[in-house]
């Protein structure tokens, strides 16, 4: 079995789905008494959500770089940043480590194309949804189109990602709001919604709502233990 490498923190609340999801997936390949190989790198989040809420990318590319360099170190065989956010500086932390990066929009991509979808929604947060470094890449590679919600919508799924599911507070009221915004994508012709950010799952899961959701957290994972098995 390879050793999975986790670049968490960011929340740590998504970061345990990671782990729980990971261990669960081997346990089910392999079954018994077996867990995964996994070596994480756990950050401050409070230094990184300033770092980016300031536009200072650059600051937050060395942080997760230099822990990235210390998870290889550590014996990995391969690295997951454990967010969707931070692989705006995917291909700096790659450039300096030797594994391989498993990128989390060409896992959840290749989820898409096999599942027939072509034009998709996004839920993340305002830099996921805004930017193009996600959205470009699903579109532009993969052939998928990509929809996000308007402004107003855009501002209240990223206040509740880093206000309430970032602390680990799950609001019902909150998960209405989140429900209406991928009622109106749905019917804006998204086939299927993304949830593009990592805490989004514990707030929105597929019981809620008929549109079909692709939990980018559950896909990452699945695409770890696929690797680190196979």
């Amino acid at each position: 079995m390879k050793t999975i490498g986790l670049l968490g923190g960011m929340s740590w609340e998504s970061t345990a789905s990671y782990y729980k999801k990971i261990n669960e997936g081997v346990k089910d390949i392999l079954g018994g008494l077996h867990s995964a190989k996994i070596c994480l790198y756990s950050v401050d989040f409070n230094e990184i959500e300033k770092l980016q809420h300031k536009g200072c990318w650059d600051e937050t590319a060395k942080i997760l770089s230099q822990a990235a360099q210390s998870v290889e170190a550590g014996g990995a065989d391969f690295l997951l940043i454990c967010t969707n956010t931070m692989h705006k500086v995917a291909d700096e932390v790659q450039s300096s480590i030797s594994i391989p990066l498993v990128h989390i929009a060409d896992a959840t991509a290749e989820k898409l194309i096999a599942d027939g979808i072509k034009r998709v929604g996004l839920l993340g947060t305002k830099f996921t949804m805004e930017q193009g470094f996600y959205k470009n890449r699903v579109s532009e590679k993969y052939g998928i189109e990509v929809i996000v919600p308007n402004e107003d919508e855009q501002n209240t799924i990223h206040d509740v990602i880093y206000n309430e599911l970032c602390l680990g507070q799950i609001n019902s009221n909150s998960r209405e709001k989140y429900l209406e915004t991928i009622k109106n994508l749905h019917s804006q012709g998204a086939e299927a919604v993304i949830l593009g950010c990592t805490e989004i799952a514990l707030l929105v899961q597929q019981q809620h709502t008929q549109v079909p959701l692709y939990d980018t957290t559950q896909i990452h994972a699945a695409q770890a233990v696929k690797l680190a098995t196979a």
